[in-house]
């Protein structure tokens, strides 16, 4: 087969590491890609907004299936304009993908679905949501109704943080001028975990679970971020309690859609709080979750490839998938200083190799760049993923900071306590 990837970060590092493993891998492309990807496939100079330029590609190349990495692309039609050049695409529909672009879209396919999630509000005017959030009082979540790259959600502890978040999403525009409705959520309690399931429009697959960490700082402190670190197995999300969340959440869902006309082809990706009456959703996300792709991937014995091509060709009810259910997985982000504001780039990172050597780790690339000398060097704000795998999620946690000491990055940082929680 000839695979085609979209996406530049250690989320399609990951896609592409694995998919590199398949007996039945032709040949494997990275749109655009970044200095890891091209270890394992051929880097392609293209956007990944750039959908004439994808499709050309691929029709070009003979390329028999594109997996896309992020939700922007989904979004805004790639899969469709994919689909109406023959060519098959692992992810969904722009309608469908709208389970992302809009929080909206999905509280409302969620109360159609009978799906467990908070009670909400959608407020298109700044002063009525500030009127709500004064009667409703604090703690109650704020969240941007449109695409917001993962951190258009503000969980407001007091009145005024949820006033300053009506203000940077309505009024400021943080998340572009079109982004300014919000909906607004009850604050549910309880532990916070992510359900990945391959969907095929009819049947869904369960892909795993794991826990992120949005914080910035160890301890869960300071702003959030596109996710620091996660770890897979959660502990406190056994198999039968993911399997239950199937039924309740995610294939409920599914149905919803194709009753739409809508099916979602893809990875559903649910966020859920297992609260004291059982998993509800908080938001659905389209594609998989970056780290928590570099996690769950370490611990998959199958061969990725069919299955996705399975998840396009609505059959994944022939499918199993084998996981290394002895094995833990750890992975770390180190960052730029600065980030989540403005990070410091240009800095080079050395011993990367020694890194990948020590403890059995795997070093996934996300915002690094690479001179014509091969120095690697730090362009973004996530810009290393850190993985590796355990008997236990200690053995794990150890092993991946035991490598990310071999890195020599002066600007780089990362939370010291990923997995805390399972600890």
């Amino acid at each position: 087969m000839r695979v085609l990837v979209i996406g530049s970060g250690g989320r399609e590092h990951a896609l592409c590491w694995a998919i590199a493993g398949s007996p039945i891998l032709d040949k494997l492309w990275c749109a655009p890609g970044n200095p890891g990807t091209a270890q394992v496939a051929e880097n392609v100079a293209m956007g990944v907004l750039e959908i004439p330029s994808i499709v050309a590609f691929a029709l070009d190349n003979q390329v028999d299936l594109v997996v896309v990495g992020p939700e922007a692309p989904l979004v805004a039609g790639l899969a469709d304009e994919l689909a109406q050049e023959g060519i098959p695409c692992f992810g969904p529909s722009a309608a469908a993908a709208q389970l992302e672009g809009s929080k909206t879209f999905t509280k409302e396919v969620a109360d159609a679905a009978g799906i467990p999630t908070a009670k909400w509000e959608r407020f298109d005017e700044a002063d009525a949501a500030r009127e709500f959030i004064r009667r409703r009082g604090a703690p109650i979540v704020v969240k941007a109704d449109g695409l917001a790259a993962g951190k258009g959600v503000v969980v407001a502890t007091t009145e005024a943080e949820a006033l300053a978040a009506i203000d940077m999403i309505m009024e400021e525009k943080t998340f572009g001028a079109t982004n300014t409705a919000v909906v607004i959520e009850e604050c549910l309690l309880g532990e916070e975990v992510s359900l990945f399931a391959l969907c095929d429009g009819k049947h869904a697959l369960l892909f795993g679970a794991a826990q992120d960490h949005k914080r910035v700082g160890d301890g869960d402190t300071g702003p959030n971020t596109g996710g620091m670190g996660a770890y897979s197995p959660p502990p406190c999300f056994p198999p039968e309690a993911q399997e239950a969340a199937m039924a309740s959440i995610i294939r409920p869902a599914l149905a919803e859609m194709a009753k739409r006309g809508t099916p979602f082809k893809g990875v559903l990706f649910a966020g859920l709080m297992l609260t004291d009456t059982g998993p509800k959703l908080i938001e659905f996300n389209v594609r998989f979750g970056d780290p928590e792709c570099q996690a769950l991937l370490p611990r998959l014995k199958s061969d990725l490839l069919p299955a996705l091509l399975a998840a396009h060709d609505g059959e994944l009810h022939f499918f199993d998938l084998r996981w290394d259910d002895a094995l833990s997985s750890v992975a770390v982000v180190m960052a730029a200083q600065g980030y989540p504001g403005d990070p410091k780039r240009g800095g080079i990172i050395r011993a990367l190799d020694q890194a990948a050597a020590k403890s059995n780790a795997q070093i996934f690339h996300s915002g690094t760049t690479q001179d014509a000398d091969g120095t690697i060097r730090a362009y973004g704000g996530r810009v290393l993923t850190i993985c590796a795998t355990g008997k236990t999620i200690s053995a794990a946690r150890d092993a991946a900071y035991s490598a990310i000491e071999k890195i020599d990055w002066p600007d780089g940082f990362c939370r010291h306590d990923i997995g805390w929680r399972a600890l």
